[in-house]
């Protein structure tokens, strides 16, 4: 609802491979240990829901209180991170 409804954003942290095994159409990719570096690319989303991704959802919990920390106004995190999302069934796109 927060991607349909208000704009949500995708920030995927996992590492390149997996997500180019399949990831969220749209997705933003950072790795989670280069997104203090990268917090720039996404300061236009600082007033818009930011929904964070790992594999399953235990490491994104650090890149949400990052983000926080640089005034970020709504960030979650996705539980059960991409591996929930499969299981729902939900759609994914792969890098060719």
């Amino acid at each position: 609802m927060l991607i349909n409804r208000q704009d949500g954003v995708i920030l995927d942290v996992r590492d390149k491979k997996e997500f180019d095994s399949g990831h969220i159409v749209d997705a933003i990719h950072i790795p989670a240990a280069k997104v203090a570096g990268r917090i720039s690319e996404l300061s236009k989303y600082k007033s818009s829901p930011v929904i964070v991704v790992c594999k399953i959802g235990q490491h994104s919990a650090d890149t949400c209180k990052t983000l926080v920390e640089q005034g970020f106004e709504h960030v979650v995190r996705m539980r059960g991170g991409m591996a929930e999302w499969r299981a729902q069934n939900l759609p994914v796109t792969q890098k060719s």
